[in-house]
């Protein structure tokens, strides 16, 4: 499992892309920005962007496909993240310009919040820069993972799973159609709401590039069960490990459970008249002489509960590198009474149309019970702040010293802090939160000593710091704190005031903080770092000091607060309360305030 033929790096990703070129000559590479798309694009149809982390192949850059003479589409371009990680905005951007056209995009990423953060971040940096044309990107988030139970995820919501795919394709079939923004959005949002996914792994993958095996490693007559693509823990282990046609069973009640409030994620009937797409999905290590017995018992499970199976795909779709495992999704079809559904037929004649795409897998096109046994476009120009002329409003401090002194002040703080907050993230995260703070503390620390951040221009430099943050800190932090930023920025271009007052900047904060509102679910208390930037942002107009005071104390709460959003949700959660490890991520905040305000007492 700990051993691989390519040693990782940086060009892992882009390499393989490169091969993926030379497999599918339609489509091309943007090598900087790891975007695959369409080489010879028909820009008279509704585009698709998917993508993600890397190391799910062949999700999500395999299903780029259109042939414009046949009317074929799955994904017109593909933007690729690293290994397990969201690609940042600057990535969507490029990408978004690169399939640029009249009918319009559908965003199609899957629920994790970086991608989710990055790829809307994107949508707003676009809309922002495209005025006229701020409707035409529609944001279908899909997430169909069954394994997190509601109370558990009930900020993040569900995990993006192999169930994706059939969103991709289902939406991608109507795009070649011809169909307008608003119908392939509507339709997508109807799949998507309608799948539910399950996992379980013999073991846990293993990155290429890493040195040291994984201490989450399974016993050898162990599985788990509801782990993630991202080499998370699941739900639960099981020794010894159960046949398949007990396991089976188990794993589709998970999925069509409607009497546990905390599993009941699609809207089944269970009274026989269910009718479902099945997809067995290879999580990577799995024998495909395993995984035909895998489709074998699952059909047999499914109509032994009465279901009946209309379509039946099998293969490697989304996978978790090299995990020894798979996961089974059920899409559930419209009843035939079900109102304000599309059409049954509608649904399986988009599943069911060509598409000759690398990660696509052959389909039968019918009930599996007779079914025998078994030119690159140019690229443009980035998008850059724009110079304080072209702005509508200039902001000065009102003391250009004393604000220049804060930011100093506050990134060293977060340098000076990452060993601490490496160490709370190695327990409640994955480990890299000191890392991302730091990296992004340092970009902002050159950016001030270039003079591209100072007290003369706010707004600009606030510009600058949503910059930094997106391509120096990256991920899921990254891409919070480039929104924040990049909202604060707009906000303060509304004011009337020639200086950054305290109520200037209390104003715009609350803005701010109601921007990153709309991508994210996080409310305090979470056990995220809105819990201490709320407390600092309600507080601030009364006193600064009783605002820093207020951060702190929120962020030494999260110590006590069970995990709803951020990746500590899907951390077994009886470790983080006997050590009392606070959020990271709110630590850093508690240390950025404590730091701007430490100059006024």
């Amino acid at each position: 499992m700990a051993k691989h033929f390519v040693a990782g790096g940086q060009s892992l990703v882009t390499d393989s892309l490169q091969g993926l070129c030379i497999v599918n000559p339609n489509i091309s590479l943007d090598i900087p920005s790891k975007v695959v798309h369409l080489a010879n694009q028909d820009r008279s149809k509704v585009a698709l962007l998917c993508g993600g982390g890397s190391g799910h192949e062949p999700s999500h850059a395999g299903f780029v496909v259109s042939y414009a003479e046949r009317g074929r589409i799955m994904s017109t371009a593909a933007v690729c993240g690293s290994v397990f990680a969201s690609p940042n905005a600057s990535q969507v951007r490029r990408a978004i310009d690169l399939i640029d056209n009249d009918k319009g995009c559908a965003h199609l990423p899957v629920n994790y919040t970086g991608d989710v953060l990055n790829f809307g971040l994107a949508k707003e940096q676009y809309a922002a820069t495209h005025p006229d044309k701020a409707g035409s990107v529609k944001f279908v988030v899909v997430g169909d993972d069954v394994a997190v139970g509601k109370t558990q995820g009930i900020i993040v919501g569900r995990r993006g799973l192999a169930g994706t795919c059939l969103v991709y394709k289902i939406a991608g079939a109507l795009a070649a159609r011809g169909s307008g923004l608003n119908e392939v959005y509507d339709i997508a949002q109807y799949v998507a709401s309608r799948l539910g996914t399950i996992g379980v792994g013999l073991e846990h993958c293993h990155v290429p590039g890493t040195s040291v095996q994984p201490n989450n490693s399974l016993h050898t007559d162990e599985i788990e069960i509801g782990l993630g693509i991202h080499n998370e823990s699941g739900n639960s282990r099981i020794s010894p490990i159960p046949p398949l046609d007990e396991l089976i069973p188990d794993l589709i009640k998970m999925i069509t459970s409607t009497t546990d409030p905390e599993w009941s994620f699609v809207p089944f009937k269970n009274d026989e008249t269910d009718r479902v797409v099945l997809l067995v999905n290879n999580l990577g290590g799995l024998s495909e002489l395993e995984l035909g017995v895998v489709v074998h018992e699952t059909k047999r499970a499914l109509v032994a509960q009465g279901i009946s199976v209309l379509r039946v795909l099998a293969g490697t779709f989304m996978t978790s590198l090299n995990m020894p495992g798979f996961s089974l999704t059920l899409l559930l079809l419209p009843g035939t009474n079900d109102t304000n559904a599309p059409p049954l037929d509608l649904l399986l004649g988009l599943l069911d149309g060509p598409a000759d795409a690398p990660g696509w897998k052959w389909l039968a096109r019918m009930v599996p019970d007779r079914v025998r046994p078994i030119p690159h476009i140019k690229q443009g120009p980035r998008i850059a702040p724009p110079p304080a002329s072209s702005r509508a409003a200039t902001l000065r401090a009102p003391d250009v010293a004393s604000f220049n002194a804060s930011i100093a002040r506050a990134c060293n703080a977060l340098v000076a802090a990452e060993p601490e907050i490496t160490r709370m993230d190695s327990i409640a995260g994955d480990g890299d939160c000191g890392l991302t703070l730091k990296d992004g503390a340092t970009g902002v620390l050159k950016a001030l000593e270039e003079g591209n951040i100072t007290g003369e221009d706010v707004i600009g430099s606030m510009i600058v710091v949503s910059k930094v943050a997106e391509e120096a800190m990256g991920g899921t932090s990254g891409a919070l704190y480039s929104i924040f930023f990049s909202a604060l920025a707009q906000a303060l271009t509304q004011t009337s005031s020639p200086l950054a007052t305290l109520v200037v900047w209390s104003t715009a904060l609350q803005c701010a903080l109601d921007r990153l509102y709309t991508y994210t679910r996080a409310r305090p208390p979470s056990r995220t770092l809105v819990d201490p930037l709320v407390a600092f942002i309600e507080v601030l107009p009364s006193d600064p000091l009783l605002a820093a005071l207020a951060a702190k104390e929120a962020a030494e709460k999260t110590r006590d607060l069970e995990a709803k959003a951020g990746r500590s949700a899907y951390v077994e959660g009886g470790r983080l309360k006997a050590e009392r490890i606070p959020d990271p991520g709110a630590w850093g905040i508690r240390v950025v305030v404590d730091a701007l305000v430490g100059g006024q007492q």
